[in-house]
């Protein structure tokens, strides 16, 4: 993607994470605590990736890919594929991509990394207006 900027890599926390639950610091029951709803959303709108899962070594790691920002209103906190926030990009000002590693065995599930897109120009004002202006 073009515009990528703001990025956080989420790997050192993840490794932590980790580190605390090997180490007996943490159970599984701590950091296998996916949300039913994010499962869901794994099996049916997630991206299979080729790692394995660090905790039960059982089943690869699904990317749950999440967008949040005011230009995207009542499309905000919807989940899309990455071949769709190409297009995305070049169509919104500015919104915020989370994506979450899940497993669908155990449950594990961890930010993997955020960041920002969008083509960075401020909606022309005039254009909101006629819109609104519009009867229905």
């Amino acid at each position: 993607m073009e515009t990528v900027r703001s990025k956080i890599d989420y790997s050192l926390a993840r490794r932590a994470t980790l580190v605390s639950l090997f180490r007996g610091q943490a159970t599984t029951t701590d950091v296998c605590d996916a949300h039913p709803y994010l499962l869901r959303a794994a099996k049916h709108h997630g991206e299979v990736t080729d790692v394995q899962c660090p905790v039960c070594r059982r089943e690869v790691l699904t990317h749950v890919t999440y967008t949040y920002g005011d230009a995207l209103g009542q499309y905000s906190g919807r989940i899309k594929a990455t071949r769709e926030l190409a297009q995305m990009e070049h169509e919104v000002h500015e919104f915020t991509v989370y994506v979450v590693e899940v497993c669908q065995n155990c449950g594990w599930n961890h930010l993997v990394e955020s960041y920002v897109l969008g083509h960075g120009r401020a909606p022309e004002v005039g254009q909101r207006q006629r819109k609104r202006a519009l009867p229905d």
